[in-house]
């Protein structure tokens, strides 16, 4: 799962080192948090640090066409007529 904190602070004009230091966190453990598979507590921490909603957090696709988790095959979203 990818992870948009860096846009996001970026949108916001706040660095990542500042997040980090908000946190009471180096850099490097933020950096790694984001990379790796952080908890649900850990967002959350990041979301109220950015004073965003944890869902602006995750990666939203761009298009109709997603990847499965499982096996990496790309599917398409059509709505149900």
């Amino acid at each position: 799962m990818n992870f948009r904190v860096k846009e996001v602070c970026k949108e916001k004009g706040v660095t990542m080192e500042k997040i980090a230091s908000d946190l009471g966190i180096t850099p490097n453990t933020l950096t790694r948090n984001i990379n790796g598979n952080p908890t649900i507590e850990t967002l959350e921490r990041i979301a109220v640090a950015l004073n965003v909603p944890v869902t602006e957090l995750f990666e939203q696709p761009a298009t109709d066409i997603i990847n499965c988790p499982k096996c990496g095959t790309k599917l398409e979203i059509k709505e149900k007529e």
